[in-house]
């Protein structure tokens, strides 16, 4: 998705069996991030974007694994399951897009890829959470950068980066 567009409104279960729909257009920022169980670079990143999640009560946050589980069964919803349980629980759910559909429609590359959507579910901002995955000191950085401008109602300075990770695991 282009920087601008209006992201699509989708449904997806998470870990718990609940269902989310989103952006759900209520007033708030979404954070989408593709991720998964098993990529280096979404690892990497996880304890940074859990504490972005945790800094920012205000905006909703949304974890989405789109892997091919069949190729890669650490992707498995099972597994995914079994991975928020075993850490204590998220700030944020974890959805599983078996489909692929939302990983398509929002044209995600890679494990992490980030989008951050304003309150009427309009593109702001795509890409890496930060300039270096093996960088903790950076804690992402330009997600942050994102997150501020939109939820001061300002187009970030810097609304498109390249995506960094694995790439996502297409059927």
């Amino acid at each position: 998705m282009r920087i601008g567009a209006e992201a699509p409104t989708l449904t997806l279960p998470d870990t718990e069996g609940g269902q989310h729909t989103f952006p759900d257009r209520d007033g708030r920022p979404t954070v989408v991030v593709f991720t998964c169980n098993h990529c280096p670079y979404a690892l990497a990143w996880h304890d940074r974007l859990l504490r972005v999640a945790r800094d920012y009560e205000d905006a909703r946050f949304l974890a989405v694994n789109s892997n091919d589980a069949e190729r890669y069964p650490a992707d498995s919803y099972e597994a995914m399951r079994e991975r928020v349980a075993r850490d204590g629980g998220w700030p944020h759910p974890y959805l599983h897009d078996e489909s692929q559909e939302v990983a398509r429609e929002y044209g995600a590359r890679t494990t992490p890829h980030v989008f951050v959507l304003d309150a009427e579910g309009r593109v702001r901002y795509q890409g890496a959470p930060d300039a270096d995955h093996r960088d903790e000191a950076q804690g992402a950085a330009w997600l942050r950068e994102a997150l501020d401008a939109v939820r001061e109602g300002r187009e970030p300075a810097r609304p498109e980066t390249d995506p960094v990770g694995c790439s996502v695991k297409w059927r």
